[in-house]
């Protein structure tokens, strides 16, 4: 399978809102309708104008299959250098279990040291167990524990 990694443009925004909304989690919390609500393009805008975010896609054969968020962030800690987190993985149902998700962190993290990122760093939903599994594969380790707090709207 020839795989092709870009940024993503406004044109591949409905599918990737349609690949975040499409599991359990997702659908509770997305909007995939169309029109697409606003809140999005806002965000892809932001997102794209900054030069230490990335939509990263992965295709293949024309097809949007792959995509997740890689931010760069420099830190005071560890000496004051650079990670890079990585948000909103998601690969294509009908592409799930061929290794694609190895190939695009396997590019991803090559694109981390690029940028001089000492680190890679990423966050998952604990009731997303086969994303957990997969992350501790590939060499992740839970060395934090995470908190989040939903602001009002």
């Amino acid at each position: 399978m020839n795989l092709i990694y870009r940024s993503a443009n406004l044109d591949d925004l409905a599918s990737l809102v349609s690949l975040l909304a499409d599991d359990e989690l997702g659908s509770q919390r997305e909007d995939a309708s169309m029109p697409l609500n606003e809140s999005y393009t806002s965000a892809f805008n932001a997102i794209s104008a900054d030069p230490n975010n990335q939509l990263l896609i992965v295709e293949s054969d024309g097809a949007l299959i792959g995509m997740m968020q890689m931010t760069y962030i420099p830190y005071l800690t560890h000496i004051g250098s650079w990670r890079c987190l990585i948000e909103g993985v998601r690969i294509d149902k009908a592409f799930r279990g061929q290794g694609l998700g190895e190939k695009m962190f396997e590019h991803a993290i090559k694109q981390a040291k690029l940028k001089g990122c000492s680190m890679v760093q990423l966050t998952s939903d604990k009731l997303r167990p086969d994303a957990l599994r997969f992350y501790e594969k590939l060499g992740f380790k839970a060395t934090h524990e995470g908190f989040k707090l939903l602001l009002p709207q």
